[in-house]
């Protein structure tokens, strides 16, 4: 039975990472989401995707209004990961992401969640699944301390 629980290891707190998706990482939208996502290596007893959210306030001036369609996302993601994590079992890399919301108005739960379910879909099959291997970090393999990119 898949486990829908949303653990701390899950949650995406760092903000060199976060800062990292919007700079180097990947994105794509389904409406009203957006969804960057950057590969790292995986940390001894991490989690397969770490996950955050962020609602613009620019577009909801109340936290009350911005913390409730935080809730709606992540309620959804909670509901839908394993679709995800089935398909990342023994994978050796973790998956930083970050979901914006980018309606301009507050959509009924449903609406999220169909968003979300195609969102994982489309992750897992146009960019995981055919993605080529993430390079090796420093220190990790090979020559410490050198970046095979360098």
């Amino acid at each position: 039975m898949p486990d829908f629980t949303f653990k701390k290891a899950e949650r995406l707190k760092s903000l060199k990472v976060i800062g990292g998706l919007f700079k180097g990482g990947q994105s794509f939208g389904v409406y009203p989401l957006r969804l960057f996502w950057s590969v790292q290596p995986m940390p001894e007893g991490g989690a397969p995707v770490q996950f955050t959210v962020s609602v613009p306030k620019k577009n909801y001036k109340s936290a009350v209004a911005r913390n409730r369609i935080k809730r709606k996302v992540r309620e959804a993601w909670r509901l839908n990961k394993h679709r995800l994590y089935r398909k990342l079992e023994n994978n050796p890399h973790q998956y930083a992401c970050m979901v914006l919301y980018t309606g301009k108005e507050d959509l009924p739960s449903e609406q999220v969640f169909k968003a979300m379910q195609t969102m994982i879909h489309l992750l897992y099959k146009k960019n995981i699944a055919t993605a080529p291997p993430a390079p090796l970090l420093r220190g990790e393999g090979g020559s410490p301390g050198i970046h095979p990119l360098s």
